[in-house]
């Protein structure tokens, strides 16, 4: 079994499991749940993020270049760390709804902004409940609820920063920083796709002023070099040259006929010039026609 094919085969399982790891860890920390109903919980969890480093790990393993494959691959490790990352694949439906434009930047801009605005709202929810779940019994704490979390969240992740409410546990710090990062990536990522689409409407209708691209390019090239080895287009100059050779002369050579020929026809005006010819048929003249009478 190659790569691909146990990817293939185990994609829908690991989207169950994102589900699950979803659920249990939510219900873990917004119902603050002790004794035998977190320690489900917590197993649940545990269980479904084994699943996804094994894929992971079994992925790595099959594949034939595995540095490669590594650095190809990142979203794949993500997936691994942050199992919930997974059901950013399921707004892939989003991107192929009717009227989508099939264009590839149009294509590649939808995804973008799908994909990013998903990430973005899954990163504020996991960053709410792992804020929660480390600030809520912490003393002097002030971010207590999960509504209290959510407004963090939102605020930090677009690094706004009211200071209205601020972790004060190491873990709930660490959650901080990386949901700043997140949301500078994020932002940045999802603002430059914006800016593309702008800048596509205003040059709508001057596409003349828009420059070739290399695919545009490469394209063109291939239409030329299909015409130039058609059969019929190869076919015809040698054809017409070969035509033409038997029945034309060298401009060298023709232009002394030329000047016999109308040296022979001057002199068959002048009937008593010295030059005159004897009793010659001459291609075209007289003696074609059935006047035999001698020039002269």
């Amino acid at each position: 079994m190659d790569e691909h094919t146990w990817h293939k085969r185990t994609s829908g399982p690991l989207i169950v499991a994102s589900f699950a790891y979803l659920v249990a860890y939510s219900w873990r920390v917004i119902a603050d749940l002790q004794g035998p109903g977190r320690a489900v919980a917590t197993t649940v969890i545990l269980v479904t993020w084994a699943m996804f480093i094994a894929d992971y790990l079994v992925r790595l393993m099959l594949a034939r270049q595995k540095w490669r494959w590594f650095r190809t691959h990142l979203p794949a490790l993500a997936f691994a760390l942050v199992p919930v990352l997974r059901l950013v694949r399921l707004l892939r439906v989003l991107t192929k709804l009717p009227g989508m434009k099939t264009t590839a930047g149009g294509v590649l801009r939808t995804q973008i902004l799908v994909y990013g605005v998903g990430a973005s709202l899954i990163l504020i929810y996991i960053a709410s409940l792992a804020v929660l779940e480390a600030e809520r019994h912490a003393a002097d704490a002030n971010i207590t609820t999960f509504d209290i979390a959510i407004w963090w969240a939102c605020v930090t992740v677009t690094t706004t920063g009211f200071g209205d409410y601020t972790p004060v546990t190491g873990p709930g710090r660490w959650v901080g920083v990386g949901l700043m990062f997140g949301g500078v990536a994020l932002a940045g990522v999802i603002t430059a796709t914006l800016a593309s689409w702008v800048l596509e409407r205003a040059a709508r209708d001057h596409d003349d002023e828009e420059p070739a691209t290399r695919a545009q390019l490469r394209m063109l090239i291939e239409r030329i070099d299909a015409l130039a080895l058609a059969p019929g287009a190869a076919g015809a100059p040698a054809a017409g040259a070969a035509s033409a050779a038997p029945g034309a002369a060298s401009p060298g050579e023709q232009q002394p006929g030329r000047a016999a020929s109308g040296d022979v026809e001057s002199r068959s005006e002048t009937p008593g010039s010295p030059g005159a010819p004897g009793p010659e048929r001459h291609s075209g003249g007289l003696g074609e026609g059935g006047d035999d009478r001698p020039g002269g």
